[in-house]
């Protein structure tokens, strides 16, 4: 598995999603959110971390995102095209 500085990934034995910042090799720099809000950075194996799996949410996320851009994009051609009438 490829991983670089931006992935998401998770331990294969559950927990919070951890942020890649760093590769090195078989070692992973992660940082992470706690419960109470603390920041924590760790070095991992590789062998203990897998890709996180996007969640539904921040597909839903994704998709109204990308229908208020279709519908942004409609309002300005339809604004254009009064202008040029």
């Amino acid at each position: 598995m490829e991983l670089k500085p931006g992935d998401v990934v998770i331990l294969k034995s559950g927990g919070h999603p951890l942020s890649v910042v760093e590769v090195n090799g078989d070692k992973i720099g992660c940082v992470w959110m706690g419960n109470e809000g603390d920041l924590f950075r760790e070095t991992l194996p590789l062998a203990v971390l897998e890709l996180a799996e996007p969640s539904d949410e921040e597909d839903e996320d994704d998709d109204e995102e990308e229908d208020e851009d279709d519908e942004e994009e409609e309002d300005d051609e339809e604004t254009e095209k009064s202008k040029v009438a």
